[in-house]
């Protein structure tokens, strides 16, 4: 299986798991039934988002430098700066 296909799979089983339980065919306590199941879709998306938050801001703040990759990056610029002159593109 291919991981789009795994995660759509995952993504309907859930999809029909929390259908079930909005529309009662699973019984459970009144509490939970009226308070919890109806805003459980949107308490996951807030969560995910402050997951990919925090994920992303971590890995932006402990992002290392490459300066190799650097150096590289900065003399293909030369080199494209050149070949553009050449061609008579004024810069």
């Amino acid at each position: 299986m291919t991981r789009a296909t795994e995660s759509f799979m995952t993504l309907g089983i859930a999809a029909v798991v929390y259908l079930v339980l909005f529309f009662g065919l699973i019984p459970l306590p009144e509490v939970i039934q009226d308070k919890i199941v109806p805003v459980f879709p949107w308490w996951s998306l807030m969560t995910f988002g402050s997951y990919s938050l925090g994920y992303l801001g971590w890995h932006v703040m402990t992002f290392s430098d490459c300066p190799a990759a650097y150096t590289e990056l900065m003399t293909e610029i030369q080199q494209a700066k050149a070949d553009l002159r050449s061609k008579g593109v004024n810069l």
